[in-house]
């Protein structure tokens, strides 16, 4: 009885020790920008990091007071960045990423998918786990000359 008793614990330890070291697996074949499909192991830590938008550029332009899709993309994900570090994950940690962008006037109207690809690769292109991603042309977003806003769900093995 007492075997049955001491097995049982010690294959509840071992489950408990390898759940903890479990970490997200990404599908990204390619090697491209972003994952295929991310998968986070049952007990994971999750973040939900809301739509962030950018702020404003000191002594930009009326007609473009964030800055172009670039700079704002730069802003948003400096700011994803330090909330994602304020709650003990790191941009390593992001398995989803959801990219509204409106039209940009001085491209014709249509999304400026280069520039947030810009932007998006000075956070996101030197990290080996890319997170699963969709980037959306929207009419709008809640201000005006705002041309991006992103949200990411992150999550991690859990802490003791």
């Amino acid at each position: 009885m007492h075997f049955k008793i001491l097995s049982a614990a010690v294959f509840a330890s071992l489950m408990v020790a390898g759940s903890a070291a479990a970490q997200n697996v990404h599908v990204n074949p390619s090697n491209g920008f972003i994952s295929q499909a991310v998968k986070a192991p049952a007990g994971s830590e999750t973040l939900y990091v809301s739509g962030i938008t950018p702020d404003v550029v000191p002594g930009a332009p009326a007609a473009t007071p964030f800055g172009d899709t670039k700079t704002q993309v730069i802003s948003v994900l400096t700011k994803i960045e330090a909330i994602m570090k304020g709650q003990g994950y790191s941009l390593s940690d992001t398995v989803m990423m959801r990219v509204l962008l409106v039209g940009d006037p001085a491209k014709g109207g249509g999304m400026d998918f280069s520039g947030m690809m810009e932007g998006y690769t000075q956070f996101y292109g030197p990290l080996k786990n890319k997170p699963a991603r969709i980037t959306s042309q929207v009419a709008a977003l809640v201000r005006p000359g705002m041309y991006a806003e992103i949200e990411v769900q992150a999550a991690k093995a859990p802490t003791k």
